[in-house]
Formats: C-alpha cells, sequence, structure tokens
C-alpha cells in the first residue's frame, strides 16, 4: 500500500495513477476518511492528556473523562476500518516510463530476439505433438478432475525436471549470473520449495487477494487457506513483520511450486491444451532490494528471463505492459511473449514486475540501513520459466517432419538424448 502522508502530498500523481489504470477508486473519499479519524485521534489524546493531569481529588472528573473516551474509541475504531479498507484499494503509484493505455492491446513492444523459425511442412500445436508422442494427456485427466487439468507423461516430465535443474544451475551460481550482468551484484538466488497453501492474511498482504482477484483463488473453506497462483505469493510474505540487514540485500530466491488458478475471467479461451490450465508448476524468482537498486534489480531479472530462453534458442518480444495492463501492486511490468508456431503469434509466458515498497508496507518488511535507520525493502518477482508453458514453445519451435522434436541443447544432457520421437 501507498503511505498515506506521500497521498495526501501527492494527491493529484495518486489520482493519475488510478486513472490511467482505468479504475474507479475515490480517493477523496479516503483523505476525508483521514482527515476525521486524524481529528478523532487528537480529541482521544487530549482527554486523555487531561485525564493523566488529574489527581487523586478529582476522581469524579477523571471517571467523567474516561467515559468520553470509551465512547468515542468504537467511533475511531470504525474509522480506522473504513479508512484502512479504502487505503488498500489504492493501486501502486506508476513509473514514469510506464506507457498509458486502456488494455494489453497497448502494451509496447521493446525488442525482439531471434526469427520464428520456417518449416517446409505445416506447424503443429502442442496438443497434436503430444498426444502424438505420448507427451500429454487431457482426456483421462477430464475424467478424474475437469477441464483445464493434464497428465505430462514420458519426455515431458523428464523435460520439466531439467528446465529445474537447468535454472538452478544458473541461478545458484554466482559465476553463471556473472555472465548476464558484470556491472550488477551476482549474489545467487536461494532454492526454495514454499508452501502451497497461504493464509488470508498473508495473500491480502501480498495484495493478491482483493474482492476482485477472490474469484482466481481456490479457497479451502475448511481451514480457511489459499492456494497460492504462484511461489511468489509464498515468497514475497515470508520475511512480513521482519527487519533485514542492509548487508544481506539484495536476498534472492528462486522458487519451485505447483500454481493454482481458476481461470475464471478466461472463459472460452485457450480450452485446448496446456497454455491455460487449472494447475501448473512454476519457477519464479523474488528478489527484496535496497530502494535505490529495484529498478536495477528489475532490469537485471529480466536480463536473466531473457539469458534463459535465448540459451534454449526460443524466439521471443519484450513488452512494456501499460497502465491499463498490469496489477495493481505493480509500478512497472515488464512481460516475454515467445513465439508459438502452432499459433503462428506470440504469446506470454514470462512477467516481471516492479512492487517499490507497495507490498512490503503491507507487509511490514523494513530493512536496516548501516545508519541504524530502518526503511520499507523494494520487493521484483519475475518468472524463471512458467513450465506447462515453456514445454509447448519446446515442443512447437523445435518439431520436425516426421512428427519428432529435438531437446534443445542445453537440456540434452538432463535428458540423455537429443531428440523424442516414437519408439
Amino acid at each position: 500500500m501507498l503511505d498515506i502522508k506521500f497521498i495526501r502530498e501527492h494527491r493529484d500523481k495518486v489520482q493519475d495513477s488510478i486513472k490511467t489504470r482505468n479504475l474507479n477508486i475515490d480517493i477523496d473519499q479516503l483523505l476525508l476518511v483521514d482527515e476525521q479519524r486524524r481529528k478523532k485521534i487528537q480529541e482521544i489524546e487530549i482527554l486523555k492528556a487531561s485525564q493523566n493531569k488529574l489527581g487523586k481529588e478529582n476522581i469524579q472528573e477523571a471517571r467523567v473523562l474516561k467515559e468520553k473516551i470509551r465512547a468515542l474509541e468504537p467511533e475511531l475504531e470504525k474509522q480506522e476500518h473504513e479508512f484502512n479498507e479504502l487505503l488498500l484499494k489504492i493501486p501502486n503509484v506508476l513509473a514514469d516510463d510506464v506507457p498509458v493505455g486502456k488494455d494489453e492491446s497497448e502494451n509496447k513492444v521493446l525488442r525482439t530476439w531471434g526469427k520464428p523459425p520456417v518449416f517446409n511442412f505445416e506447424p503443429k500445436d502442442h496438443m497434436v505433438l503430444g498426444e502424438a508422442l505420448d507427451l500429454i494427456d487431457t482426456e483421462r485427466a477430464v475424467k478424474i478432475t475437469g477441464t483445464r487439468f493434464a497428465f505430462l507423461k514420458n519426455e515431458a516430465v523428464l523435460l520439466e525436471f531439467a528446465l529445474v535443474q537447468y535454472v538452478l544451475s544458473i541461478l545458484t551460481l554466482e559465476k553463471e549470473l556473472k555472465k548476464i550482468s558484470k556491472k550488477y551484484y551476482s549474489k545467487p538466488f536461494i532454492p526454495i520449495i514454499p508452501p502451497v497453501m497461504i493464509r488470508p492474511d498473508a495473500f491480502q498482504k501480498m495484495a493478491r487477494l482483493s474482492e476482485e482477484d477472490k474469484n482466481e483463488r481456490y479457497h479451502i473453506a475448511q481451514d480457511n487457506m489459499y492456494l497460492i497462483g504462484s511461489a511468489e505469493h509464498a515468497l514475497g510474505s515470508m520475511h512480513m513483520n521482519e527487519v533485514l540487514e542492509e548487508r544481506d540485500l539484495p536476498l534472492r530466491y528462486i522458487g519451485f511450486s505447483t500454481s493454482f488458478r481458476r481461470e475464471a475471467g478466461s472463459y472460452g479461451k485457450d480450452t485446448k491444451g496446456i497454455l491455460r490450465v487449472h494447475q501448473f508448476d512454476k519457477l519464479e524468482m523474488e528478489s527484496f532490494v535496497a530502494p535505490e537498486d529495484s529498478l536495477k534489480e528489475h532490469e537485471f531479472l529480466i536480463g536473466i528471463q531473457e539469458y534463459l530462453l535465448q540459451s534454449l534458442n526460443i524466439p521471443y518480444q519484450v513488452v512494456f505492459n501499460c497502465t491499463g495492463d498490469m496489477g495493481i501492486p505493480d509500478s512497472r511490468q515488464i512481460d516475454i511473449e515467445c513465439w508459438l508456431p502452432g499459433q503462428g503469434k506470440y504469446r506470454e509466458t514470462h512477467s516481471a514486475d516492479l512492487m517499490t515498497d507497495y507490498q512490503a508496507r503491507r507487509l511490514n518488511t523494513r530493512v536496516k540501513r548501516k545508519d541504524g535507520k530502518h526503511e520499507f525493502v523494494h520487493m521484483v518477482d519475475a518468472t524463471a520459466f512458467a513450465i506447462g508453458r515453456t514445454l509447448i514453445a519446446i515442443l512447437e519451435n523445435y518439431q520436425q517432419k516426421d512428427g519428432s522434436v529435438k531437446i534443445p541443447k542445453v537440456l540434452q544432457k538432463y535428458l540423455g538424448k537429443s531428440i523424442i520421437k516414437n519408439s
């Protein structure tokens, strides 16, 4: 969330950020409630100060003041509740370079890498390839679970764990990260397998469980827990109510987890295959950094994403998300879209989000600076690989005329073979 003092002093900037996101939020109502609660706090403090000055000989007068305070406290509690509800709805302030636009159609392509492959045959989509090679089975998944689920089989499973091992071999070694950026911190990532369930309070503090988000989440009513939609939801809340040491920053994690999404807003979209499913595995990067380093960290994580995709030799484009296509906690969001020959277009496979101190303020995650002062850390998260979508990109870009699929060179050692074909 934003600091209320910042909102008071930069009302127009905050209002403009709300407007360009196409959100309907009444910032003036927040400021009105804020003014009312501050007056109530002041009124109660004055009464308490007067109460403290009274001696034992003024017991009756002290009782009168105590009753006045007791009568005002429920009013203040109500105002505080309304204030917090309104404050949590205010989105992060947008970075100055974010392009203005109404929706994803107005995102800005920053650059492309690689050339889409040219086939001397009609390219197949991942499901045709996956079923023919006995890699993906959605029919049996429908029988036991329903639509938007799948069994991954045979080399698809081996490819998944090859991707996991490959990412960890890069992100956990300083010498490998130095290849990506020689001028910035090459501190390794700590590998994590996080819980896949999260309490509502932690989820809300991550700004990923608003009233609008709830339809997208899987809720376990008996335990009042949610299934995470990404490892970042658990990784980001790891240091809730903690003070980190400046010498430990940047603090980086690479998490592997299963992710769960209802895809409530995608009815009728991508119903075939494993592009948009309710359950998928994902490798996610999460960084806690000093405020002055957050933009550089954001660009560094994007650099890692590009390095990984280039090593797989998969064509992609880097997209700057516009104001109308960003999450509430994001100050800046960059997506990467990989070329999928089966669809003949680029599709989103990666996201990198800069949250500044928006999540940290809600989570109360701070850093102790060298001068002893405490301030909120900045947080950045980014996809290393969304496994299902990466498998799609590999299958479709590496397909051969005979229906076989070559394995990217950097992954071959993990599978002990260079091609997937019918035996």
